[in-house]
């Protein structure tokens, strides 16, 4: 280890595939350099991914080094499929595990998805492994990997985990250290936005929400009519999303296609409309940002169970796909954005159920297993 050596130590990432994984395994990344000083010949941070995955964009954008490793796919569950395809298992591990060699890997911190799985079996026994765990419901690679795991962090208090430990999520530092008020007049006037109005957030992740963008759109005359700014990010792929513009002296509706700058978007807002992925809850959070979740409608649920706690704790309301309609924003968002105490009493539960320092946390772990 770097202490012994004087060598760099050497962290390796497993968290490749969607955002979801690779935001926090980068915002991790990004503590750990800054730690780099205190520790004895420095760190040395190395991501893995599939040559199929975001990260071969967003992973060198940010300064860090990449290695490539064959992709396992993940069932949401465990079947006998898992154990009858060894073949590409067993490619992956080798792979992996002659990279943990070549990289003298001191610890492997992974996110999940398919790109953990074979980072787990390739250091079990060798490597101590560190987990971290993003959903409230987690998936496959991260339950094997917590009964291999030294140490197993989780975002949502409750997630049903081996050994899980509360930490929260791993954030970008322009998003944890993010003062809305502070920002408020900056983020307004960035985005043609008037100082002083109630502002709706709405977004759908990078590629849009249908069904976002139609209540909002919808709802545009009664939000904007009551005095409601509405900035929406629509998606770029669609630019047949469209709101006309307002009577001079109106609140303004402001449809971009993607937010360059979500701390700006947040900084802005007095309530968000969103889906309810464990980055958007997470930062949402953080920031103290109330929302009106809507979970995205497929897969196991685990969207609902993300926004339930900060729900539950006064912080958000959450609607069902299928219920979200411009009436329903009528009925239930202009009367909390036109109402000031309200709004804030929102915004500070949903503060209480952030966690603005998780990467700082999840480094002190990491560390602590690297260097026991």
């Amino acid at each position: 280890m770097s202490g012994a050596t004087g060598r760099p130590l050497s962290v390796v990432l497993a968290g490749g595939g969607t955002g979801g994984h690779i935001e926090p395994m980068l915002s991790l990344a990004d503590a750990l350099l800054r730690r780099a000083g205190a520790v004895p010949g420095g760190v040395r941070v190395t991501c893995l991914g599939t040559a199929r995955g975001m990260e071969t964009r967003l992973v060198p954008a940010r300064g860090y080094d990449l290695r490539l490793i064959p992709p396992v796919p993940l069932p949401r569950k465990p079947t006998p499929d898992l154990l009858r395809v060894p073949g590409r298992v067993r490619r992956a591990v080798r792979e992996t595990r002659d990279l943990l060699g070549e990289l003298s890997a001191d610890v492997v911190v992974g996110f999940g998805g398919y790109v953990a799985l074979p980072a787990y079996l390739a250091a079990r026994g060798r490597v101590p492994i560190v987990v971290h765990e993003q959903n409230a419901l987690p998936g496959l690679a991260n339950r094997i990997g917590a009964r291999l795991a030294a140490r197993v962090a989780v975002t949502m208090p409750g997630t049903p985990l081996h050994r899980g430990e509360h930490v929260g999520m791993p954030l970008r530092t322009a998003i944890s250290s993010l003062d809305r008020p502070a920002r408020r007049a900056e983020a307004r006037a960035a985005f043609g936005l008037d100082a002083d109005r109630p502002t709706l957030l709405v977004f759908g992740g990078s590629q849009g929400a249908a069904s976002l963008n139609r209540a909002a759109t919808g709802a545009a005359d009664a939000l904007t009519a009551a005095g409601v700014q509405v900035l929406h990010a629509r998606g770029p792929k669609n630019t047949d999303v469209t709101v006309p513009a307002r009577p001079a002296g109106e609140a303004p509706y402001v449809v971009v296609d993607y937010l360059e700058r979500m701390d700006l978007a947040y900084a802005a807002a007095d309530l968000a409309l969103c889906r309810a992925g464990a980055v958007t809850v997470a930062e949402l959070s953080a920031v103290g940002l109330p929302a009106a979740f809507v979970p995205l409608p497929i897969g196991n649920g685990e969207q609902r169970r993300n926004a339930l706690p900060v729900v539950e704790a006064g912080g958000g309301m959450l609607v069902e796909d299928a219920d979200l309609s411009p009436a329903w924003i009528t009925e239930h968002l202009v009367p909390l954005l036109t109402d000031p105490s309200a709004l804030a009493g929102y915004s500070a539960h949903a503060a209480a159920t952030g966690v603005p320092d998780a990467d700082e946390r999840l480094a002190d772990i990491v560390l602590e297993v690297a260097r026991p």
